[in-house]
């Protein structure tokens, strides 16, 4: 057998001194170790506190109130329903302000409910003026809070959390597509001087009529809206006059709503991710509908009104005195009308990175917009050739209402969408934009939730909310209450052997082991990872594999007892093992990275306990085993060593 270092040779990375005892650690070495696990004792602490089940009220219109007045607001509101809630018999564990929202916490799921369908019917009985959502309130102490500490998330399988089904507006939707279609044949029809018969309104259901003087013109029209495939073209009288009639087809409606599902879908996806939720579930049910899972949320009222809601901008040129007016659109601005043209520059679907600041010079609230290739080009080709004419921001945000009507005797809930269409900026042209510049005249929450919807991606139709609830823990109660004490069990287990089996080396692998839970919980709550079923797999397999990095060492051990004295065996049996434990942790640990790679849901929900384990694992089985080893039997005369 080959002879050991002699003394003084790195071991573990970590020179000794030839003056130092063999198994020990130097004052700073113990010091760091202490500090890591108190540090994870601190941010897995969180993790004890339960959140309670509360409902969350936020205004609509932050403009309306801010400051001062808004906290007077909310204390009303606070006011009022403890008042309602208490004269319907809900208990209420507590209530108090959280930025601008008000929290009401109840005692179970069932309360919650009802203290959502009181609020609901009092402060939206005149319109939808609050969001009120399903929400879980931390109870995490203040202290904790301070220090960034939040409990880890719990997966849909195993927490629940927030469920939202989403109806697309499809008739709006394909209204809006006919309407902008017919603007386009009238501005093509215009450029090729094809002369038509004036109309009120083009479109009719989901088809555009065309009258004409006389068939020449109709047929030269016919010509020049070659480029309209989307649309069934036939040959009929129109008002008594030559015509042509343009019908959306079956196929092509079909294929608008696949497209419109898939642009909401896209940008739901965005939005969830901006509002930091981990592993939430965004799919298509139906030909109209979106289903949208949120797990472990918190800010419930946040979630609601971000997707809930429509906004976009509109880049459009003033209206010149000779504009025709069925090209121009007239809004309140200042306290004056402002003409401006219905034909866009470019609009908000043509951004590509939309970032809230401030101005430096005002301090005001700002967007700052970056326009994708496309929308740059033609922002630039626009503004060039008209240098000292005033362009316009049209902020158009479409929110979702609901009223009670009735149908057939019985009073049923009609949603509806009501559109806000006002200008935000109109300023001169002073020299060519390009792909960059900067959007003011909004309040801090519009800037806000402007950015983040245009980082996210325009809808491609409104939408709204027609169901929420809180989701329960998809395996049940019942099911998740065995798998945790299957894992306890195993994990009782596992203790009661090592220490049974290799005596005071068994407990230090005992504390080593149950240290790598506490780290491993701690850094998963910083991370913000989501906890799932498979998650709790990959928990159950670090155990094992720190399990096994102790096993190897302690096994080294006594093979090195037959050759050499207690202390040195020590010293040998963790040196040389640890290229073994290394090997066999960084393999895993690659695979890991892989899988959360190129995986998705569940996988990676395996992936991140399992990669995050292995470090933690690594920690614990070479220096925190080492390091309790170290103070039971560093220093000492062994003539035997028990293990």
């Amino acid at each position: 057998m080959a002879e050991l270092p002699p003394n003084g040779t790195p071991l573990l990375g970590v020179p000794r001194r030839s003056s130092a005892p063999l198994n020990s650690f130097a004052l700073w070495q113990y010091l760091l170790i202490f500090a890591v696990v108190l540090i994870g004792l601190t941010y897995a602490a969180p993790n004890v506190f339960q959140p309670d089940p509360a409902i969350q009220i936020r205004a609509l219109d932050q403009r309306a109130v801010q400051g001062a007045a808004s906290d007077a607001a909310n204390q009303a509101v606070l006011a009022r329903m403890q008042t309602l809630l208490s004269e319907a018999g809900i208990a209420l564990k507590g209530a108090d302000l959280q930025g601008d929202s008000v929290i009401l916490r109840v005692d179970s799921d069932e309360a919650q409910l009802q203290a959502q369908e009181v609020a609901t019917a009092a402060l939206n009985a005149n319109g939808l003026n609050y969001v009120v959502a399903l929400a879980s309130a931390s109870t995490t102490p203040q202290w904790l809070q301070n220090l960034g500490g939040e409990p880890m998330s719990l997966g849909l399988d195993l927490f629940g959390g927030s469920h939202f089904l989403l109806q697309v507006n499809m008739d709006e939707y394909l209204e809006r597509v006919v309407n902008n279609t017919a603007e386009s044949m009238r501005d093509t029809l215009i450029d090729a001087r094809i002369r038509f018969t004036p109309r009120r309104n083009w479109v009719v259901g989901q088809a555009i009529e065309i009258a004409f003087r006389d068939e020449t013109s109709r047929d030269d029209a016919r010509a020049a809206l070659t480029d309209f495939q989307d649309f069934e073209l036939s040959v009929r009288d129109v008002d008594d006059s030559p015509g042509l009639r343009f019908t959306l087809t079956n196929e092509k409606v079909r294929a608008l709503e696949d497209r419109a599902i898939s642009q909401n879908l896209t940008s739901l996806r965005n939005r969830v991710n901006e509002l930091g939720v981990s592993e939430p579930q965004v799919q298509r049910l139906g030909r109209e509908r979106i289903v949208v899972d949120l797990p472990g949320i918190q800010d419930s009222a946040r979630a609601k009104e971000i997707l809930n809601k429509f906004a976009n901008l509109e880049f459009r040129l003033e209206a010149l005195p000779n504009a025709r007016r069925s090209q121009i659109e007239t809004y309140p601005y200042n306290g004056r009308d402002q003409e401006i043209m219905r034909r866009n520059i470019v609009t908000g679907n043509n951004v590509q990175d939309a970032k809230q600041s401030y101005d430096p010079e005002t301090g005001q609230p700002q967007v700052n917009i970056e326009l994708d290739n496309d929308g740059g080009r033609r922002m630039n080709a626009v503004t060039k050739d008209n240098v000292g004419r005033a362009m316009a921001i049209l902020f158009i945000e479409q929110r979702p209402g609901v009223r009670k009507t009735t149908v057939n005797g019985e009073v049923v809930e009609e949603f509806y969408t009501e559109e806000d269409r006002r200008l935000i900026s109109v300023a001169t042209i002073q020299s060519a934009l390009g792909f960059s510049f900067r959007i003011t005249g909004l309040g801090l929450r519009e800037a806000q939730d402007l950015a983040l919807l245009l980082r996210a991606g325009a809808l491609a139709a409104p939408m709204y909310i027609v169901e929420e609830r809180t989701v329960g823990a998809q395996l049940g109660d019942e099911n998740i209450q065995r798998g945790w004490q299957s894992v306890g069990i195993g994990f009782v287990l596992v203790l009661i052997f090592m220490i049974f089996y290799y005596r005071l080396f068994g407990l230090a692998a005992n504390i080593a082991l149950t240290t790598n839970l506490v780290l491993l919980v701690a850094i998963m709550s910083v991370l913000g990872a989501t906890l799932t079923l498979p998650g709790i797999a990959g928990i159950v397999l670090t155990v094992g594999m720190a399990v096994d990095a102790n096993v190897l060492i302690f096994s080294r051990i006594r093979e090195e007892l037959h050759n050499h004295p207690p202390q040195r065996a020590i010293q040998a049996g963790f040196d040389r093992a640890l290229l073994t434990i290394t090997d066999a942790n960084v393999t895993t640990f690659f695979v890991a990275i892989i899988l959360l790679s190129i995986g998705s849901g569940p996988v990676r929900g395996f992936a991140v306990t399992l990669a995050v384990g292995i470090v933690t694992s690594m920690f614990t089985a070479i220096l925190v085993t080492r390091a309790l080893v170290n103070l039971m039997f560093g220093g000492r005369k062994l003539e035997s060593l028990k293990i």
